[in-house]
């Protein structure tokens, strides 16, 4: 990993869910305690600010340029925000987002300049819109300084990405211990392409959405018993800390408590785990892998003749993760999103994604099981 990305702070702010003034409206961000997160962040020798031109209905633009770009030198932190070319109309529209982005941040230049969420269906969007092309003419201007892309996918898309576009800067990829050997996200093998093709990677949902901040209690117990005066959160960060090849970990803090918690912790704490502390979180994670779930090991061959497209081997991810979270909720937030094109109650029961499927699990009663809980 080139020295100019080594050397970026190793926690990052994500601005996906800043602190509202009215919590019914995303839009209605509360500027004066972001004023005060920010500079919190910075003085503890924070650099990196996440957003998205999406983000809080694009108001988290507005409200960074308020929080931060007005109040600090521009040469004192770097912004990364994305394009989701994938939920819109057309090139012109996809490509119109960048200047609408700087507009919104008040600057000249996007640090860090991401294509979002590509994979699958999604990357045929920015093929035919050429934003692959077009994000390096936009650097070639001055107006992004380092193109990426972001994916939510396996290891095999990963690297196709990467061998069709070599030219890319960093890679966003989700990475947590959760879900660091999971069949589905694939954490550790995408890890291990990024290695392999010398990408630094920016890491999103290293505490799974908040679910690693508040573990069940045979998991925390021998965090707690090596580390009482951690929080559960700042174990996870510290996996991914101390991952080869990350740039940085982003962590979506809404309250000024939890930015100089998760600040003193990386700068107190953020370092490698002793053998002690190792052992532990192995431990925590040995609890996790022995929870009763479905054994699913996306091979796949399930969704190959499925009638109705139902998304198999995701949504018996998501049985899995509200077993290890024990929180339903959560995982039903998850299945809103992911489990798609195909829902489980899609399922017709007939029977040819069990007669494929080569640890004989028993998909269908799994399915309705998922439409009970999620659905």
């Amino acid at each position: 990993m080139k020295e100019e990305y080594a050397t970026v702070p190793k926690l990052g702010f994500g601005c996906m869910r800043l602190p509202l003034t009215d919590p019914k409206d995303v839009t209605a961000i509360d500027v004066e305690q972001a004023k005060q997160m920010v500079d919190a962040f910075m003085q503890a020798g924070g650099t990196y600010f996440d957003t998205a031109f999406v983000y809080h209905n694009g108001q988290s633009e507005v409200a960074l340029r308020e929080a931060l770009v007005e109040r600090y030198p521009r040469e004192s932190f770097t912004i990364a925000t994305k394009c989701l070319a994938w939920a819109l109309p057309d090139a012109e529209t996809a490509k119109a987002c960048l200047d609408t982005s700087l507009e919104r941040l008040g600057t000249d230049y996007v640090d860090y300049y991401l294509l979002h969420n590509v994979g699958g269906e999604r990357t045929k969007k920015f093929d035919d819109f050429g934003l692959w092309e077009w994000a390096q003419e936009m650097k070639a201007a001055g107006k992004i300084r380092h193109v990426g892309f972001s994916m939510h996918d396996g290891a095999d898309t990963l690297e196709e990405l990467l061998q069709a576009h070599p030219e890319v800067d960093f890679i966003q990829l989700q990475v947590n211990y959760l879900d660091w050997e999971s069949p589905v996200v694939q954490a550790r093998r995408n890890m291990e392409v990024a290695r392999k093709y010398d990408k630094p990677v920016v890491v999103m949902e290293p505490a799974r959405g908040g679910r690693l901040a508040d573990l069940p209690e045979a998991v925390a117990a021998p965090l707690l018993t090596a580390r009482p005066d951690l929080s559960q959160v700042s174990w996870a960060y510290r996996f991914c800390f101390n991952q080869p090849n990350v740039m940085t970990v982003l962590s979506g803090m809404s309250t000024l408590e939890q930015v100089k918690q998760n600040v003193a912790e990386w700068r107190e704490h953020g370092g490698a785990f002793s053998a002690e502390e190792q052992a532990a979180l192995d431990a925590a994670r040995d609890v996790l892998a022995a929870m009763p779930t479905v054994p699913c090991t996306n091979c796949r061959y399930c969704v190959k003749d499925c009638p109705q497209q139902v998304a198999i081997p995701e949504i018996m991810n998501l049985l899995n993760l509200e077993i290890q979270t024990e929180n339903t909720e959560f995982a039903k937030q998850q299945y809103s999103w992911q489990a798609v094109p195909g829902r489980a109650s899609d399922c017709i029961q007939c029977g040819a994604c069990e007669s494929m499927c080569p640890q004989s699990i028993n998909i269908i009663e799994q399915l309705e099981k998922a439409a009970d809980h999620f659905e």
